[in-house]
């Protein structure tokens, strides 16, 4: 932000000299001084551009780990929503099994309710034996008659026996059981129970998990809106630059207009009649019109001739120097205006490595004005001719393709 803030400052400096600038014949700026705010403008120009690049990258990058937390969130979302039918399963068997062992219960106190009878049965019959007196078993069977009723009464005294032994046997076994059953129900019941508590607690993981995440989430997009504001901010810089540099772009072609005038005014303006020639020598590498370097479709204002470093750069017909200075992405620039059969030119030489003219001198076709170099944006050795009617008020202003007037 700091960053920022001194650009402003730097901006709203710019502004005020702007301004106050004037351009009367008499007291116009130099070429020096334009081309010198021409420079500052174009380097800040270019730095914004490259923060904007660089604010859209983090951008693309924040988006990026987005769409990865979102994926993670999903994922948990999704593991919540399996755990959730794992609890409902289990809670489901707890209450089956509560079913059961509320079954198992009744059973058990109605087996136990026969018990109780039983006893009191075994207690009733015990009394009313000890009320007979001594009267034993061996007195019952002493007792019979005949041997067909002492058999008898053996049977009956046996059968009681046994009756009473079962029912204990029986009762005594269905006890065990029951309370075996009992306490299997109660451990299922425990461990459905810890069961339940392990998936609640793997349930509170999970949403604490999701927490996290969209914590992480509400980050991001906080830091993607401080993105996107920065990004905003620098692009409205950018766009106030642009209008200085329009602004400037203006006030060298007033500067133009003004050494054309002076030029015909004085007589130094040579009018021709043999038109224009080719400017310097080297293979076509870039025509007029659309092309895309990599960067995206762009309109190339001119054509590209490309050679060796340091060849000669002629004037393409006879005129006068109006332009003779470092152009923003130009890089080393020579505009020559011309008067063609009583049509005004002017031609530019682009990306210069040099040029030995200077504002207001008068050349002539053929002359050499300057040498093949790389300044500015170019990726290589080469000349960048442009050809406009009328003096030249920027790229698009009466630009021309220049093979409708020249020769290769």
């Amino acid at each position: 932000m700091n960053f920022l803030k001194r650009h402003f400052k730097l901006l709203a400096a710019i502004i005020a000299v702007l301004l106050f600038v004037q351009i009367p014949a008499a007291s116009a700026a130099s070429i020096s001084e334009l081309k010198g705010k021409q420079q500052q403008v174009e380097q800040q120009k270019k730095q914004l551009n490259s923060q904007i690049s660089q604010k859209s990258s983090e951008i693309k990058s924040n988006q990026s780990k987005q769409q990865q937390l979102l994926a993670q969130v999903d994922q948990i979302v999704t593991q919540i929503s399996k755990t959730n039918g794992e609890i409902r399963q289990v809670e489901k068997e707890i209450g089956q099994a509560n079913d059961k062992i509320t079954k198992v219960k009744a059973q058990i106190d109605e087996l136990q309710k026969k018990i109780d009878e039983r006893n009191a049965l075994l207690e009733e019959r015990a009394r009313a034996l000890q009320a007979s007196g001594t009267v034993t078993f061996l007195d019952v069977l002493l007792g019979a008659n005949s041997f067909v009723d002492f058999i008898d009464r053996f049977s009956a005294v046996n059968t009681l026996i046994e009756a009473d032994r079962q029912i204990i046997r029986d009762q005594k076994n269905d006890q065990q059981k029951l309370e075996e059953q009992k306490t299997v129900l109660e451990n299922t019941k425990r461990k459905l129970e810890e069961k339940q508590a392990q998936l609640e607690n793997l349930k509170a993981s999970l949403n604490s998990q999701k927490q996290e995440k969209n914590r992480l989430m509400a980050e991001l997009e906080k830091e993607q809106q401080k993105l996107l504001s920065e990004k905003k901010l620098l692009e409205k810089q950018y766009s106030e630059y642009l209008a200085i540099s329009k602004d400037l772009e203006n006030q060298i072609a007033e500067l133009q207009r003004q050494h054309l005038s002076k030029a015909q005014s004085s007589g130094k303006l040579p009018v021709s009649t043999s038109g224009f020639m080719k400017p310097t020598n080297g293979r076509l590498t870039s025509g007029y019109g659309w092309r895309n370097l990599g960067n995206g479709p762009e309109f190339h204002y001119g054509i590209d001739l490309a050679n060796r470093p340091g060849t000669a750069i002629v004037a393409s017909a006879d005129g006068v120097v109006t332009y003779a200075a470092p152009l923003s992405t130009y890089g080393n620039v020579v505009m020559i205006t011309h008067n063609i059969n009583g049509q005004i030119y002017t031609t530019l030489y682009a990306h210069l490595r040099s040029f030995n003219v200077s504002v207001g001198q008068t050349v002539k076709q053929g002359q050499k004005i300057a040498e093949m170099g790389q300044t500015g944006r170019a990726t290589g050795p080469h000349l960048h001719f442009e050809v406009h009617i009328g003096t030249w008020r920027g790229q698009k202003a009466g630009v021309q393709n220049p093979l409708n007037y020249i020769s290769l």
